[in-house]
């Protein structure tokens, strides 16, 4: 019996039904000589301090830092797990092989590759890598399966990555809470959540600190056109005054009119970082609400996996293309055919290919998010917005270019120089695909800067002179804006530099906090830890966030640039199918002694910083979504299950000094993530807790304490 293991319940279905096994069983489907089982994400995890030795268990400066010197993992404690495993534990010995069917990226090969290790699975076994769960990627998937073998270095950094983050944020958080917390909170540290903590911070800093300056514009208007002077600002009055005493009553005389012609390309696919960049712009989407919207999307099956950092596509999915662009072609909301107007222009030749679309060089595990050509059905408003992102952007890529002329127009009155610059749109090209979306996006502020570059001036004839009314406006220098979840993406996907061009932007994306799938997490654990807060559309960091990154003085904890450094060498791993086992040791080798050096340099502080202010409203979940994926920076089942604790030496039994109603550690709250399957959210029922998704098959269920529905909190 061929045994096929699945990351969720939904995934497994699908594969079942192409597998032909259509059999329900207990935890598993079975025919056709398969049996189809699956996880809920992560069924095992990175043991606990105190399961290597009692002595970890209390909170002690005297125990830091903790190194295990071999790291094991455990089956996690739910009894939902535990049925679940044993399903799988017995499938796998006596399967004559096995076919993991996990997410196609790190951490779905993480998932499955402990589970098959706790099962002590002895058979050989294959992977399933597919990028669509359309039914003929999946059987292409099957047709084309590699030994697990070829996958050593994906997994490797994914324990790699794993086995950093518990070093960092279980050392971290313990040696601060105990130095700065005063044992009134849990003071949470992680290698990427602090860094990115941090950036906000220093922006809030910037804001805080700015000092507005006044500077003069000297402008001047001829022919209903207006002119700013090239010298650029005055930053005195006297000096602008002077400037304009010069030119007032003068002609303005046309000295130079210079025509350019130019082209613009269509705009990239996207990846997912640059999708949840434009669903915060256009809809205000959170990072993890995009994610969650998309990743629904890929199950099913109208877009393709969006856990990518690539905006290209392999050559070899050229030939499926016009195939796509059929579907999109026959795609209906509403009775109305959004795409097919814009569609026909492509039709009856070949659609183009180009490097800025196909490269095969540019593309790893999976390729750009695309649709896949099955025309959806049954969107949710958001999801409909998401999907029409995608599809959008994939017409547009194989538009022509849009063609433009600009006109750079100079003029001078006395010695002051003037120019103006104006834009023609020649030939749309690809911004046909955009046109409605513009015109409904009138109020976005980048919309109206571009409109104003792409006025279209006069005809203005070199030698012509006339009068103009010239004008000095005073204006003052602005603070930097705060982060909204759009730009702080950027700042995490480049380490924190400003980088606008879209090219130098995706040879950084080596060097960027976190990764495309996790950063949603990570600014969502930020949020549930009261760390950061929204104001409208904005990010700012909460008194406790900045007071926590003023303790922190070293660098190697809250710097961008050294995460990006670390994230870079997790990416070394999971790319060099030769060395990957040197450099993870190296990696891993590397943080033990950082970790040492941060413990010292804490320890040695003689100064009395502690941190004065506690959440009031401390963090219920115990295992958010982030922590079940193994996605949090740091390692939730020893940090945030203290994170209400009044004293951290007794985490799991203290109770919030400020939440005299909280709950009870590890009783479910409405709202919070399901920490089963950790995509679904509590919910109440008449006599327990469940999960929204238990028609998907999560199993999680609390029964209440008193069964009434209500807690006895003493």
């Amino acid at each position: 019996m061929i045994v096929c293991i699945a990351e969720k319940p939904s995934v497994a279905r699908d594969i079942a039904h192409v597998l032909g096994a259509n059999q329900q069983m207990d935890g598993y489907m079975e025919g056709n000589g398969y049996q189809v089982t699956w996880t809920f994400g992560h069924l095992c995890e990175l043991k606990e301090p105190h399961d290597y030795t009692p002595v970890w268990r209390t909170w002690s400066l005297s125990q830091l830092p903790m190194i295990p010197p071999r790291f094991g993992i455990k089956l996690k404690d739910d009894k939902g797990i535990e049925k679940q495993f044993a399903t799988i534990e017995r499938l796998m010995s006596q399967a004559d092989s096995i076919i993991n069917c996990g997410d196609a990226g790190q951490e779905g090969e993480l998932i499955q590759r402990w589970v098959m290790q706790k099962a002590q699975a002895k058979c050989p076994v294959q992977r399933l890598w597919i990028s669509s769960m359309t039914d003929e990627a999946i059987r292409e998937g099957f047709q084309t399966l590699k030994d697990q073998s070829e996958y050593q270095s994906l997994y490797i950094a994914g324990l790699s990555r794993a086995v950093g983050d518990w070093l960092l944020g279980i050392n971290a958080t313990r040696l601060y809470t105990i130095k700065y917390g005063q044992n009134r909170q849990v003071l949470s540290i992680g290698r990427v959540q602090t860094p990115t903590l941090a950036l906000i911070v220093n922006r809030q800093y910037e804001i805080d600190n700015f000092k507005p300056e006044p500077y003069w514009v000297l402008a001047t208007i001829y022919r209903e056109t207006t002119f700013t002077a090239t010298k650029g600002k005055f930053t005195t009055k006297e000096e602008g005054e002077q400037a304009f005493a010069t030119i007032e009553g003068k002609p303005f005389t046309v000295t130079k009119v210079e025509k350019k012609n130019g082209k613009e390309q269509p705009p990239s696919l996207y990846d997912l970082t640059s999708l949840q960049v434009d669903c915060n712009k256009k809809f205000s989407y959170s990072a993890e609400m995009t994610l969650n919207l998309i990743q629904s999307l890929y199950e099913k099956k109208f877009t393709t996996y969006p856990r990518v950092d690539t905006t290209f596509l392999p050559d070899d999915v050229y030939p499926k293309c016009p195939q796509t662009m059929n579907g999109l072609f026959q795609t209906t909301f509403d009775s109305i055919a959004p795409y097919a107007e814009l569609i026909r222009p492509l039709g009856g030749k070949p659609l183009p290919k180009t490097k800025k679309v196909f490269d095969s060089t540019k593309v790893t595990d999976h390729h750009a998010i695309i649709p896949t050509g099955v025309p959806p059905r049954g969107l949710t408003d958001a999801e409909r917005n998401v999907f029409d992102l995608v599809a959008k952007r994939f017409i547009a890529a194989f538009y022509p270019d849009c063609l433009f002329a600009q006109t750079i127009v100079t003029g001078q009155v006395e010695e002051v120089e003037f120019k103006v610059t104006g834009k023609t749109i020649l030939e749309p090209g690809w911004r046909t695909v955009y046109a409605k979306d513009q015109q409904t996006a009138a109020d976005d502020e980048e919309q109206q800067k571009k409109k104003e570059e792409e006025r279209t001036l006069p005809v203005f004839t070199k030698g012509e002179s006339g009068d103009h009314k010239p004008t000095l406006t005073e204006k003052w220098t602005t603070p930097p804006k705060p982060y909204t979840e759009a730009t702080l993406l950027r700042a995490m996907e480049t380490a924190g530099k400003l980088v606008d061009n879209e090219e130098l932007r995706a040879v950084m994306k080596e060097n960027g906090i976190g990764r495309p799938s996790t950063r949603a997490a990570i600014i969502e654990t930020l949020f549930r830890r009261h760390y950061i807060k929204r104001i409208r559309t904005s990010i700012a960091p909460t008194p406790t966030g900045i007071e926590l990154i003023g303790l922190i003085r070293e660098d190697l904890l809250k710097s961008a640039e050294l995460t990006g450094i670390w994230e870079k060498k997790l990416r070394d791993i999971e790319r060099d199918k030769t060395n990957y086992n040197q450099i993870a040791k190296d990696f891993i080798d590397g943080l033990k002694q950082q970790v040492a050096e941060i413990v010292n340099q804490v320890m040695s502080d003689t100064s009395s910083r502690r941190i004065s202010i506690v959440d009031e409203e401390p963090e219920r979940n115990a295992k958010p979504k982030a922590a079940t994926k193994g996605k949090s920076s740091t390692k939730p089942q020893d940090a945030t299950k203290a994170k209400s604790s009044a004293k951290p030496q007794d985490a799991t039994k203290a109770k919030s000094p400020h939440n005299k109603t909280a709950t009870k550690p590890g009783e479910p709250h409405e709202g919070d993530v399901c920490p089963l399957c950790g995509e679904g959210r509590i919910i109440k029922g008449k006599t327990a807790y469940g999960c929204s998704r238990w028609k998907e098959g999560c199993t999680y269920r609390a029964p209440f304490e008193d069964g009434s529905g209500n807690s006895d909190t003493p």
